[in-house]
């Protein structure tokens, strides 16, 4: 089991970087036992590919922990006689999940962008997509929400995320790690049950493979897969939609055309054409007042003030 592991992280690396070059990658650790696997497996891929490959490892310490200070050195311990590694150290400490995690992710494209890395790689597995998609559909959520945790993202031209653990459980790591006897920080923050992340995963993950159905997360993961696929299909053709809308000169686009379309095709087109625009993404609340207006309106000029945006309806055209 151990190779087959070994051969599907060389395999999702190796599709991955199809179309791209593999020089220099930003690896982000969050220290539990996903980024030790990580961490193994990208050196190993290192020894037998690509001994070239340049690895840089960052590491965001949020200071939530009293032993903060020592899993970073463990951190640095483990990191010391292969690669090179910066920690950023946080020093407003917040205990908001969603914000810790923005302000995360700014860090890390910040650093890739300053030292020039065109590739970030994190350890996010396939449990980790399911605990995400749950909390999206707790929050409320569309199914562009739920499935957007991907293998693949582009954040912006020159940098991509990669996730090649994402088709990794937390029992495949789990097995890597003691298999190969890797020192496993044991994280005090996991067991803080006001944390949504961590009830999710030691109390209705549990509840939900024990009372309703078994292999829970098979099930789920099988879903987010149709729906992304679905997801990217609704996706191409609102993008096509709102190329043939949109004005010419104009930050505008022909209503009349989206009105005859089902109206999702007509709420995402929407969405794309504020978000390309304006660079904002409005609400499902938002959308749904102005595909109202639209719908209500008889050719006359109306105006729509939603959101502080300032919208007109004119001639068939809707303008920002």
């Amino acid at each position: 089991m151990l190779n087959s592991l070994q051969n599907k992280f060389y395999t999702n690396i190796k599709n991955l970087k199809k179309n791209h070059q593999l020089n220099n990658i930003l690896v982000a650790l969050s220290g539990g036992q996903d980024s030790l696997c990580l961490i193994k497996l990208i050196q190993n891929f290192k020894k037998k590919y690509k001994p070239l490959l340049k690895i840089h490892y960052i590491y965001i310490d949020h200071q939530w922990k009293i032993d903060s200070k020592k899993q970073v050195e463990h951190i640095i311990n483990l990191i010391r006689n292969s690669e090179n590694i910066s920690i950023y150290q946080i020093p407003n400490i917040t205990q908001s999940e969603n914000k810790a995690r923005q302000l995360r992710y700014q860090i890390i494209i910040q650093h890739a962008i300053k030292y020039k890395y065109p590739i970030i790689i994190t350890a996010h597995t396939e449990t980790d997509k399911i605990e995400t998609f749950l909390q999206q559909i707790i929050r409320g959520t569309s199914i562009d929400g739920a499935t957007s945790m991907k293998n693949y993202r582009i954040l912006n031209p020159k940098i991509h995320l990669w996730r090649p653990l994402l088709n990794f459980t937390r029992a495949d790591i789990k097995y890597f790690c003691r298999q190969l006897c890797l020192p496993i920080w044991s994280d005090i923050t996991n067991y803080n049950f006001s944390i949504n992340r961590n009830r999710l995963r030691y109390e209705f993950i549990p509840y939900l493979n024990k009372y309703f159905c078994n292999n829970i997360e098979k099930k789920i993961n099988a879903f987010l897969e149709i729906s992304d696929l679905e997801n990217e299909y609704i996706k191409q053709n609102a993008i096509k939609l709102y190329l043939i809308s949109r004005h010419k000169y104009n930050i505008a686009i022909n209503y009349s055309l989206l009105k005859k379309q089902h109206k999702g095709l007509f709420a995402r087109t929407l969405q794309i054409f504020f978000y390309h625009n304006i660079n904002k993404c409005l609400t499902h609340k938002n959308i749904n007042n102005i595909m109202t207006t639209i719908e209500k309106i008889d050719n006359k000029i109306t105006i729509i003030k939603d959101n502080n945006i300032i919208i007109k309806l004119e001639n068939n055209w809707l303008y920002l």
